[in-house]
């Protein structure tokens, strides 16, 4: 079987984790400043703040933005649960927009959601390609709205000559499928000194200092054990951003051609980092997403679906008041026709090779 995604620990990454149980200072230390350090040159932003996981992170972005009760959220219901419970968590309302035909929130559709109570817009950079975030900062600062990215799966991905992460507050996580991974983790980028310091003291209890407390706050520090996890990763991010790239061309060319299939492709302005390489299925084709996915495993070829149902489709977000839901025919129809392939950088060219030639063997007429 070939993976979807392949976690992969090298003896530099053992060797700094036995450093760090070695060391004794295994809670939030200095390893987990280089790792803020990582991430900030990754974003090119002078602030970022480690958190535990990917989901505390838009929590806490979203706490520190002052969002809470009475105020709304814009975002696409074409994500990862996180998004959304992130936004209900703190109290506000979830409203969302429609995606565009590059699966990320569509910047014509996010005024016509804006209402008088919105705060913040949320868009999602999905399968490592980045939202529209030129245009959707000029709606923002129009409206005088924050702007709060979910580049969970988008490290180093980058608008023109912009990485990610500086649009205003950004949240990436290091679940362990992700580009860069800690297992768990996640960190919060910012420009803002006072976002950041306020961060700060909420991942820690709400102290500035020890036994000065400032406001109720949480526990959401990352270790040092998990931050040692990610430090050649971060030295290696350029071959292994190149790899995926390389795999995704030679994907994109292997499969040109092939009827009932559309193939991802890149936006002018804007560089994906090819979390996933997510196709879609469409009625055209000679079997539906879902005997394709089957097919595909069948034959050896890890295939998956990220998302199966617009998050409004389930009766928990749906029937939740804090969610006002409005139909988005894009999400819905995505859902419907997406299926990712592997892409990672751990395939060798007879890898890709072979994904090619399963997937045209079951969509063959």
């Amino acid at each position: 079987m070939i993976p979807i995604s392949r976690v992969v620990v090298d003896a530099k990454t053992e060797a700094l984790v036995l450093q760090v149980l070695r060391s004794g200072q295994l809670a939030q230390g200095p390893m987990v400043a280089r790792f803020e350090a990582h991430c900030a040159e990754m974003a090119d932003t002078v602030h970022a703040v480690a958190v535990n996981n990917g989901t505390t992170a838009l929590v806490l972005a979203l706490q520190a933005a002052g969002i809470g009760p009475g105020d709304e959220v814009i975002t696409t219901p074409f994500t990862f649960a996180a998004t959304i419970n992130a936004i209900v968590h703190v109290g506000a309302t979830v409203r969302f927009a429609d995606i565009g035909q590059d699966f990320c929130l569509d910047p014509d559709l996010i005024e016509a959601a804006i209402t008088p109570r919105t705060k913040a817009v949320m868009p999602v950079h999905l399968y490592g390609l980045p939202a529209d975030m030129v245009r959707i900062s000029e709606t923002c600062s129009r409206h005088g709205l924050t702007i709060i990215e979910d580049a969970a799966q988008a490290h180093g991905a980058m608008v023109g000559d912009q990485p990610v992460g500086g649009y205003g507050l950004a949240t990436f996580s290091f679940y362990a499928t992700k580009n860069l991974s800690t297992g768990e983790g996640g960190v919060i980028t910012t420009n803002d000194d006072a976002l950041a310091d306020r961060m700060r003291v909420l991942r820690n209890q709400g102290m500035k200092a020890r036994y000065q407390y400032l406001e109720p706050g949480h526990n959401y520090r990352m270790m040092d054990l998990v931050a040692a996890l990610a430090m050649t990763q971060f030295t290696g991010r350029a071959a292994m951003e190149a790899a995926r790239r390389e795999n995704a061309s030679a994907l994109n060319t292997g499969l040109a051609g092939l009827s009932g299939v559309v193939l991802p492709c890149e936006p002018a302005g804007r560089s994906s980092v090819w979390h996933q390489y997510t196709v879609r299925i469409t009625d055209q084709a000679r079997v539906s997403r879902d005997e394709f996915v089957a097919a595909m495993n069948a034959a050896g070829v890890g295939c998956g679906v990220y998302y199966p149902f617009a998050a409004y489709d389930y009766d928990c977000f749906r029937s939740h008041p804090g969610i006002a839901v409005s139909p988005c025919p894009e999400a819905e129809l995505a859902a419907r026709q997406v299926a990712s392939l592997p892409v990672h950088q751990h395939l060798s060219a007879e890898d890709v090779d072979m994904i090619v030639s399963a997937v045209r063997s079951v969509l063959a007429e």
